[in-house]
């Protein structure tokens, strides 16, 4: 059971379970295998074992606060006096929270395909699941548009977003990074993921949104970051940044490069102003209201479980 465990946490370090509500749901419904397997016959051992297995996973992938966020409430207020009772209570977190991002996902597309009209140009960029779904629904609500997308370098995200969205029967044109302009030159919506938004606003989502986000501002092309409401960080109110992930240089060139630097960073900062808005479970709002909004919907995101 425990090698169960360290497949996932494998699959989310080197993107083989890439998105990051599926990041979060794998992660989260990981912790079943460490309580079957686990051979505590008290609760601190058990606690323990888990404890351990958690930050295991959140070492994983540094930009990350929906995983860390299902984690969090996993363990908030476990009540249970021993073993038994505490792997009930796990097992009904866990649950509870793989519910929340399916629901979610739904709430989100009902909202979202609202912004998409007949004959509509989306510019989407490397894989986001609330994305594709938010497509899918429109389609399914009886919406023709087109898809441009990205290949999403050096790991090509993009080439799953383009499966998923042809599967079901939505046009799709795949363009290679460096034809951005072109791929948005007739865009009439930019839908973006997001891996996580700051107490300020500032969104954090994959390499080239920023950029992207830059043309689309230049040619008055809205932005929509879509995402659950669990990628706020709450720790980015004391002042801490989100921190961007660097991943290795061998994704970017397998052979040796004598003499030269490779940069090769997961993720970058997308300012408030330059995104028309947040589609999520909780509404659309502005990036600069949103962290607020997230807050007061889940008090439990700022406390301890220490």
């Amino acid at each position: 059971m425990m090698s169960e465990f360290n497949r996932v946490v494998t699959g989310i370090k080197n993107l083989h379970i890439q998105g990051a509500e599926n990041v979060a749901k794998e992660a989260s419904k990981s912790l079943k295998y460490v309580v079957r397997n686990s051979k505590a016959t008290k609760k601190d051992e058990l606690l323990s074992e888990l404890n351990v297995a958690v930050k295991k996973l959140i070492s994983t992938r540094p930009t990350e606060p929906a995983m860390r966020n299902a984690l969090k409430y996993i363990f908030l207020n476990i009540k249970g006096e021993n073993v038994t009772e505490i792997a009930k209570e796990i097992y009904k977190k866990i649950d509870e929270t793989t519910k929340h991002f399916e629901d979610s996902n739904r709430i989100i597309g009902a909202f979202g395909k609202k912004k998409i009209k007949n004959d509509f140009i989306v510019f989407t960029h490397c894989h986001s699941s609330t994305v594709v779904s938010l497509l899918i629904k429109a389609k399914k609500a009886g919406k023709n548009f087109e898809v441009h997308n990205t290949e999403t370098r050096p790991l090509f995200q993009g080439r799953k977003t383009a499966s998923e969205l042809a599967k079901e029967n939505i046009p799709v044109t795949h363009y290679i990074d460096s034809a951005s302009m072109l791929a948005m030159k007739k865009a009439d919506i930019c839908l973006f993921g997001a891996d996580a938004i700051q107490s300020d606003g500032r969104v954090i989502n994959k390499i080239g949104s920023g950029l992207f986000t830059e043309i689309a501002n230049k040619h008055d092309i809205p932005v929509f970051c879509c995402m659950n409401s669990w990628k706020y960080d709450p720790l980015t109110i004391w002042g801490d940044d989100e921190r961007i992930e660097n991943r290795p240089k061998k994704e970017v060139w397998a052979t040796n490069t004598k003499n030269i630097e490779i940069e090769n960073p997961a993720f970058e900062v997308i300012e408030p102003q330059k995104i028309t808005g947040i589609i999520s479970e909780l509404g659309i709002y502005h990036p600069n209201v949103f962290s607020e909004i997230a807050r007061r919907h889940y008090p439990w995101l700022s406390e301890s479980i220490d």
